[in-house]
């Protein structure tokens, strides 16, 4: 007799199949089990789209009545762009539901269960909590707290630099740490870097995976006084993803005109010592429903963030060269903490190895908000 947790599992490597396309939803799994046989299958695979829940019933068929469904997030219970799911489960005469973990949207957030129990269905919940969770962190940390999570990502040689003291700074890592790069890019609504560096790098900020796979994130750029080109490559792409050029009111008008008739969007957020105001920043990009922003600045940009103590997660890569120089930059800008008991922990860690560079993957619980994962 296979266990709960291996049909759930199932049912979890579905969901994932989705990373990245099913933004501002979550990304969710179903199997219909029916003697101990999965009878059906299917994973929520866009926003708009039909729900996990529907593909594996409809695949089910007749097999569904009495069977049990897997599922990796409670079933919803609201009408969105699809109907609840709950009234498809109830017709579909399913005997018993196994949920992975409550969903924290307030439209649900445990009324989808109440629903099936008062249906006569059987349910129990918690089965993976902890894996369904960190599948959509993004998520649960928008649908939370209506801002997204900020992971920040750093390229940094053995001594933390991420440049020579001349500025060149490609490539530090090598090309499968660059690859993984591109699958954050995929994974995130947006990307973020400061107006330096698109004066000096000038870069895409595209998602370039093999085959063409992926989706372009938002191309974020912090720039107070807008002095992004018009001519720069994160306004000028054949790409669907838009450009937002956050601004302060110290930007000359005829400049932020400039840049919306080059096709950028353009926000005027408040201004923090003449930069822009990170915490306003993420409540204009929440109000977006933009989930997941990947911060790729430099130091200074860096710096802000976490001195804002807006920061949620890293991806620190780290390539086995040392590059020197007291004028080299580092990863962090800003003033940093005067004691060590202040610096900034990361937490939860996992580490990856791409090729001969390690990336160190983790959370901090100094950010805006507590983390909204289970206890890990």
């Amino acid at each position: 007799m296979l266990s709960d947790r291996h049909f759930m599992k199932e049912a979890l490597q579905l969901a994932a199949k989705a990373e990245g396309y099913t933004s501002p939803n979550p990304m969710v799994g179903a199997v219909v089990v029916k003697n101990n046989m999965v009878v059906g299958k299917g994973y929520h695979q866009r926003a708009g789209s039909p729900h996990a829940e529907v593909h594996a019933l409809r695949e089910a068929g007749d097999q569904a009545r009495g069977a049990t469904l897997y599922v990796t997030l409670e079933p919803c219970c609201h009408y969105g762009r699809t109907p609840p799911c709950t009234e498809a489960i109830k017709a579909a005469g399913i005997r018993k539901v196994v949920v992975a973990m409550t969903d924290p949207n307030p439209k649900v957030a445990g009324k989808g269960i109440e629903i099936l129990k008062e249906a006569g269905i059987e349910v129990v919940s918690g089965v993976l909590e902890e894996e369904a969770a960190r599948l959509n962190e993004i998520f649960l940390k928008y649908i939370s707290h209506n801002k997204p999570l900020v992971a920040l990502k750093a390229a940094v040689s053995l001594d933390g630099k991420i440049a020579t003291s001349t500025g060149e700074s490609q490539w530090i890592t090598g090309s499968e740490s660059r690859n993984y790069a591109h699958v954050l890019r995929h994974r995130y609504d947006a990307i973020l870097v400061g107006v330096n560096t698109v004066l000096i790098d000038n870069p895409s900020l595209t998602t370039r995976l093999p085959e063409g796979k992926g989706l372009d994130p938002i191309r974020v750029v912090l720039d107070s006084k807008c002095r992004t080109p018009l001519n720069a490559k994160v306004i000028n792409q054949p790409s669907n993803a838009r450009t937002i050029i956050v601004t302060t009111k110290a930007a000359p008008r005829d400049r932020i005109k400039a840049l919306e008739a080059a096709g950028a969007e353009v926000i005027v957020a408040e201004d923090h010592n003449g930069r822009v105001s990170i915490p306003d920043l993420l409540e204009h990009l929440g109000r977006r429903q933009i989930t997941g922003l990947l911060v790729e600045g430099g130091a200074g940009v860096h710096g802000s963030f976490l001195e804002a103590k807006a920061v949620d997660k890293v991806y620190w890569f780290i390539a086995p060269m040392i590059i020197g120089g007291v004028n080299a930059p580092g990863a962090v800008g800003g003033e940093g903490v005067k004691s060590l008991t202040d610096a900034m922990r990361i937490k939860h860690l996992t580490l990856h190895r791409f090729g001969p560079d390690i990336c160190v993957e983790g959370y901090t619980d100094q950010g805006g908000e507590k983390l909204f994962l289970p206890e890990l």
